[in-house]
């Protein structure tokens, strides 16, 4: 049972990234839940046109007798499974999210791999989630702060967010979405990452058209246009995340057969 925890400020792409990391692990035959851990403004279950799911995460923590699987949804294309949130905002409103821990956990539990879309900002309301989770992810735009200004960034958001990876253990990656800038730039920036942070990029991922495109079909541009330079790219951080987490050395290669085939 492996977990992964996707952090970042809001807009820079983290429930985009939840998705279409989702569609690559699920093509690659993992047993793959995604988690909406945004309790208070829950958005996955749009990336796969989930409409107002009758059972979702909100049920689940109000409801102790309610089982996880009643609220995890297999989406066909792929059979990838996705564990929605609620938009209703009764529901947001009066949930109890002391429970959260425990319903996460025991929806985990059946799963290859586990990845949570979690709050933007310091995800507080979520931390006790960190826990059951051994990596995280931190989605930076690139764009929303002047190039020159990147060091500044670093500071205000990167570092806060990989602090919190580091109290709990966890590896801890960074994955540049919506990049505009030049090539010359993203090294650059590559550089500045690896010499004063000390934390491996897994991706770089440009702006398309086609994820906006994908989001409105329901659908992870993977899915939606796999052949989309966006989609190219989230296949790529798709594949250094698996390197990472599942390995491809002989001493692993049973086991991760063994992973790939538990469809039970």
């Amino acid at each position: 049972m492996v977990g992964v925890v996707v952090t970042g400020r809001g807009g820079v792409g983290k429930t985009t990234l939840t998705a279409n990391l989702g569609a690559y692990f699920a093509r690659e035959r993992y047993k793959t839940l995604l988690i909406d851990g945004d309790v208070y403004l829950p958005k996955l279950a749009f990336h796969f046109g989930l409409d107002r799911p009758r059972y979702h995460l909100h049920a689940l923590l109000k409801d102790d007798s309610l089982r996880p699987e009643m609220a995890i949804y297999e989406i066909p294309e792929n059979r990838l499974f996705v564990l929605p949130g609620s938009s209703r905002f009764y529901d947001i409103l009066m949930t109890p999210a002391e429970r959260l821990k425990d319903v996460v956990s025991n929806a985990m539990r059946h799963f290859a791999l586990t990845i949570i879309d979690s709050p933007t900002g310091i995800p507080f309301d979520t931390l006790p989630l960190f826990s059951l989770v051994q990596y995280q992810i931190v989605v930076v735009e690139v764009e929303r702060s002047p190039i020159h200004s990147f060091e500044t960034l670093v500071k205000n958001e990167i570092l806060k967010l990989k602090a919190l990876g580091d109290l709990y253990g966890l590896r801890v990656g960074v994955v540049l979405n919506k990049v505009r800038e030049s090539e010359e730039e993203i090294e650059g920036v590559l550089r500045f990452l690896d010499e004063n942070v000390r934390v491996e990029v897994l991706g770089v991922v440009p702006m398309d058209e086609k994820v906006p495109e994908a989001i409105n079909y329901g659908k992870p541009v993977l899915e939606h246009d796999p052949s989309s330079p966006a989609a190219k790219a989230f296949r790529k951080v798709g594949e250094n995340l698996e390197r990472w987490v599942f390995g491809r050395n002989p001493g692993t290669e049973f086991i991760n057969r063994v992973i790939k085939e538990g469809w039970s």
